[in-house]
């Protein structure tokens, strides 16, 4: 094959970064000088600034088992871009947009039942990639490319009762990490794993200076990982019953935020937030071990009910102040108690999504927007018909490709099968 000049190899970069992540794995194969000019840190960072300057997606995330335990657990994933300023399009009508299948995920004999309590499910999102952990008993969470289906399987990492764990992504050392943390009243150690590409994947002990049981799933801001903890059965030092627990995903530490209530964490324009509504509960607190939170949730709360939404905007990390903005409206068309809070936008809608899909009944993700106070509802089509039942559903924002997700050479398509943990390996 010719030999590419200099101002030919810009004109290929420049070409290819247009095209999507897919594509672009395929022609690393034409030869060793596409394949090193298309792993250029140069064409990665191209790529990445396109990507990020195209829409952002909406990323659904559908378990087949919905809220059951299985032996061969099937995800599929979807996506399609976010509605930019959607309240300007409008307020009244119904939307649709159509979602575009990625792949149908199944990692072997990898159980990753999706369970609607936390306690025995985790879930994570961070710089395009995917983390789950379904089966504490089989102990093996899994990473994957929510676009290619390439995923690596994790180390054993038993818990003792629960299986919380979160993931993150430090963009300085652009290095992803999965922190698990053990029952604050059993035995164990908090654990943290570090991707590697030239060593060996191993959870290493680390230390939390504050005992508590978590409450929420986590959202990686910034390259410092939230989530909300409960700490009224905890000596502590806080000066409420809830806080939320900050672990910097690069110095690996801990710091603590008072909050006054349960509440749900998202990205408010790159800022921490916390939202919630004005008869909202610990449902993990009152949810029975082995029920379905979904059930739940859609029997007890009255659907008559006229409730403020609460959005609550850290704007000083170190002082912990607060903006603090209150919204009412009622609206025909929002099923409260069939959504939940999934994230806000680039521009400031906070986004609720369905909770589940159901074949021939459609699926909605609702736009809110706080300024204006409008609410823009979506019929999301495209799911096909292939699902019979009730599944599970998880939706993430700001969904965008990242060739440094894409090519992390940890993320196989074959993997070797599984074997029982020693006695080393056990917590």
């Amino acid at each position: 094959m010719f030999s590419l000049s200099s101002t030919n190899d810009l004109i290929l970069k420049e070409i290819l970064s247009r095209l999507p992540s897919k594509s672009v794995a395929r022609f690393r194969c034409v030869s060793k000088r596409w394949d090193s000019i298309l792993s250029s840190p140069y064409f990665t960072e191209l790529f990445l600034t396109r990507s990020l300057l195209a829409k952002p997606r909406l990323l659904f995330a559908i378990a087949e088992n919905g809220n059951e335990q299985v032996d061969v657990c099937v995800w599929n994933f979807f996506s399609l871009p976010q509605l930019e300023y959607p309240y300007e399009q409008s307020s009244s009508s119904t939307l649709v947009a159509a979602a575009e299948f990625y792949v149908r995920f199944s990692p072997g004999k990898v159980r990753i039942n999706h369970l609607t309590n936390l306690k025995y499910f985790s879930c994570g999102y961070a710089s395009g990639l995917l983390y789950m952990y379904g089966d504490r008993y089989q102990a093996r969470p899994v990473i994957c490319n929510p676009i290619t289906g390439r995923y690596a399987i994790l180390p054993n990492r038993y818990t003792y009762r629960k299986a919380y764990s979160f993931f993150g992504f430090d963009p300085i050392d652009k290095q992803y990490k999965a922190l698990s943390m053990a029952y604050p009243s059993g035995p164990g150690h908090h654990k943290i794993l570090t991707f590697e590409e030239d060593g060996d994947l191993m959870w290493r002990r680390i230390k939390c200076p504050l005992r508590h049981d978590i409450k929420s799933d986590g959202v990686c801001i910034n390259g410092v990982l939230y989530y909300l903890a409960e700490t009224s059965e905890c000596a502590h030092v806080m000066t409420s019953e809830y806080m939320i627990v900050c672990f910097d995903v690069r110095s690996e530490k801990f710091t603590f935020i008072d909050v006054e209530r349960f509440c749900r964490l998202i990205n408010y324009k790159g800022k921490l937030a916390v939202i919630f509504w004005d008869d909202d509960e610990d449902i993990y607190e009152k949810c029975h071990l082995e029920s379905d939170v979904y059930i739940y949730i859609e029997n007890s709360l009255d659907a008559e009910a006229i409730s403020e939404l609460h959005v609550w905007v850290l704007e000083n990390v170190e002082k912990q102040e607060w903006s603090k903005y209150e919204y009412t409206w009622t609206d025909d068309r929002f099923f409260r108690f069939h959504v939940f809070v999934v994230g806000a936008t680039a521009s400031g809608e906070i986004v609720f999504s369905m909770r589940k899909y159901i074949s021939n009944e459609p699926f909605y993700v609702f736009y809110f927007n706080p300024e204006k106070k409008t609410l823009q509802r979506v019929e999301i089509q495209g799911f096909g018909e292939t699902f019979k039942k009730c599944f599970s559903v998880r939706t993430f924002v700001n969904h965008a490709e990242d060739l440094d997700a894409n090519d992390l050479k940890l993320l196989k398509s074959v993997h070797p099968p599984l074997v029982e943990p020693s006695d080393s390996d056990s917590d």
